[in-house]
């Protein structure tokens, strides 16, 4: 069999593992939006079924032989056949290191703790949850050791998300961002402060309403609705593939903003998938390279965007007739303090964007604990309510706005919380890079035209799939290594006026 053969052949047996894996998500959105409870055990095998499945095909001796020697040769690939051999040998590596079993039983049991969170949440019991995961810690541990790490078994779970990261590497980053974020957030709680209760007291935001108004949002930002849709969970999130993508909101009547930003954030989300290159779907290439690099994509439309003057200065108008009887005495102004409110907050998806990443260290630093076993499944609770009155100096109330509030632990998904700071980060810096090659790009924004933007997203990010390592990507787009320094300046930029530091 000649190269190019062989190439095809283990193209389209994993474009086979890409079908399969698609089914799962829809099956794990399902189970987070629909499934009736007493469905759970079924679909927990259903999904265990699926992971098990993929990682037989994955760990096919013949073809994980045919992969092994397209890897060798790969010289005689062309760029895009070494890109996908080169990832697909890494996910091969990675798969048969780790026993079928293992990935079956990891499986099954986040299905079991999804559940149990959702019910845990409820009921702000922290005890019916702390089982579920005590055992995920153990099986991601089982996993790590499995698969390898340099230093740390939290290095190999962060390398899942965010490919390349380790422990220390993360460690740096947070510490440098801390050290710059702490002085700032302190100039702005020293200043004169912004009252959000304006947006809230005594008014009422109907959900058919802000339906009709995010999806107004959404349109306009270039979400394609005949290739997604939306409903609501227990937590939002976006999941599916191209043609079919899923995202999830919720609502609260009194207060809008965690139902609009939440969805504009997964919306972002939902661009880049939908964005993602047609003649690769299926392979590496037409795959996102990294969560830091998802997550600069929902961070940028969420709040660089969704939160900026310019932003509002062509949807307030509609916001306002949109919510008439609330909104008919709040000025644009009004409402854009409102919306960027610096204030230390228990719930980080309704964080702002100064005090966001303390969140995320925290959570990074509890999970280096659980990792380690430096801290007791049964004493979390107490931990994470000592790091946030550290932190943001806030008493926690309850678990159920404490650390059973994400869903990601549920999930399994340890190492996932960095992606978020490095979400930011990224963001801050493709941003500066927009204004710099579309320079009356804010002028566009004030009239609600956003078409420019996503299709430099679209060119200089989307279109690479996983051509390049995340880190890799932004430097080659922006210039510059990945720093916290953009950050920290759009930070400046936009906060010192509205506090007037």
């Amino acid at each position: 069999m000649s190269l190019k053969e062989t190439y095809a052949e283990v193209i389209a047996w994993y474009k086979e593992i890409w079908l399969v894996n698609s089914m799962n998500q829809v099956l794990s959105w399902d189970l987070q939006v629909n499934l009736p409870k007493k469905g759970l055990e079924r679909r927990s095998e259903q999904l265990a079924f699926l992971d098990g499945l993929v990682h037989r095909k994955m760990t096919d001796p013949a073809m994980v032989a045919k992969v092994g020697e397209l890897a060798a040769h790969s010289t005689a690939l062309t760029a895009d056949g070494k890109v996908n051999i080169r990832e697909i040998k890494r996910e091969v590596d990675r798969a048969t290191k780790v026993p079928t079993a293992l990935v079956e039983e990891i499986s099954r049991h986040n299905s079991q703790a999804q559940m149990a969170w959702i019910e845990a949440r409820q009921d702000n019991n922290y005890a019916r949850f702390a089982p579920f995961l005590a055992k995920t810690v153990r099986l991601r541990k089982e996993e790590a050791a499995a698969l390898g790490y340099a230093e740390r078994p939290y290095d190999a779970m962060l390398d899942l998300h965010e490919p390349f990261a380790t422990e220390g590497s993360i460690r740096e980053l947070l510490t440098d961002l801390k050290g710059r974020l702490v002085p700032f957030l302190q100039r702005i709680l020293s200043a004169p402060r912004y009252d959000a209760r304006l947006l809230l007291a005594g008014r009422r935001y109907p959900i058919e309403k802000q339906k009709k108004f995010s999806r107004l949002v959404l349109r306009k930002m270039g979400f394609d609705f005949e290739g997604g849709r939306i409903d609501v969970s227990a937590h939002p999130f976006c999941g599916g593939n191209k043609g079919d993508v899923r995202l999830t909101t919720r609502f609260f009547v009194d207060d809008p903003r965690p139902h609009l930003f939440g969805t504009i954030h997964e919306a972002g989300h939902g661009l880049y998938e939908q964005g993602l290159p047609d003649p690769h779907l299926g392979t590496p290439l037409g795959d996102a390279v990294s969560l830091g690099v998802h997550e600069s994509q929902s961070r940028f439309w969420e709040n660089i965007m969704g939160r900026s003057l310019s932003f509002w200065k062509y949807f307030y108008p509609k916001f306002q007739r949109t919510f008439a009887k609330s909104l008919r005495d709040l000025s644009l102004e009004n409402f854009y303090h409102c919306v960027n409110v610096v204030e230390p907050s228990l719930i980080r998806v309704e964080a702002d964007e100064v005090t966001y990443n303390l969140h995320i260290i925290l959570r990074f630093e509890i999970e280096r604990a659980m990792v380690a076993g430096g801290v007791a499944i049964d004493d979390l609770p107490a931990l994470w309510n000592a790091k946030m009155k550290e932190y943001l100096d806030i008493a926690v109330p309850d678990n159920t706005n404490g650390l059973l509030q994400d869903v990601h632990w549920s999930l399994g998904a340890l190492g996932y919380f960095p992606t978020y700071t490095i979400g930011n980060l990224y963001a801050a810096q493709l941003w500066e890079k927009i204004r710099a090659d579309i320079p009356d790009v804010l002028a566009l924004v004030e009239k609600g035209r956003f078409t420019a933007i996503l299709r430099w997203l679209r060119k200089n990010i989307h279109v690479h799939g996983k051509r390049y390592a995340g880190n890799e990507l932004i430097e080659r787009v922006t210039g510059k290594k990945p720093s916290a320094e953009p950050f920290m300046n759009y930070l400046d930029e936009k906060y010192t006026p509205l506090y007037r530091l």
